[in-house]
């Protein structure tokens, strides 16, 4: 079973989405969050390359820099900031995998922040392990149960969780 980018970063923050969106249940795609996020990414780092597909990883923003390959990814805060660097490093490790080697960097453009990442040994043993979690999340034949968590507020999927509160 495919694991993309978004698991890994949903995978860090709720596991119940995790399995909402590995059994194609939609999130409100009038969600205002969402049309927030796609604004930022398409506002922000013009001059960089932006949402090129590499194998099967969609990166937000693609340069060089001093002859090595910079992606980046954009969010709107680094209020999750470890889901976002595990997502990065997902796609650091999947282009390692077809021979490519590339830094990695965290892009908040509305704090006007950012932050490289790097691909360890490390953190692909924690990929590993979070890979295989989110593959037994999904192969369960029910949903996690909810859990109450700041980021409820602004999900996509907070009435399918929420609806009778």
């Amino acid at each position: 079973m495919p694991v993309t980018g978004t698991d890994i970063w949903y995978y860090y923050i709720c596991h119940r989405e995790v399995w909402l969106m590995k059994h194609q249940i939609a999130p409100d795609q009038e969600d205002e969050s969402l049309d927030i996020g796609r604004f930022i990414s398409e506002m922000y780092y013009k001059r960089d390359k932006k949402g090129m597909s590499i194998g099967n990883i969609v990166v937000d923003r693609i340069r060089q820099e001093d002859g090595q390959l910079v992606i980046g990814e954009v969010k709107k805060s680094s209020r999750y900031i470890k889901s976002a660097k595990m997502q990065l490093l997902y796609y650091l490790d999947t282009l390692r995998k077809m021979g490519i080697y590339a830094k990695g960097e965290l892009l908040f453009p509305e704090e006007r922040k950012k932050e490289m990442v790097e691909w360890t040994e490390e953190a692909k043993e924690e990929l590993e392990q979070a890979i295989e979690h989110i593959r037994r999340i999904a192969r369960m034949p029910v949903p996690p149960e909810r859990k109450k968590i700041p980021f409820c507020a602004k999900c996509a999927y907070r009435e399918y969780c929420w609806a009778e509160e």
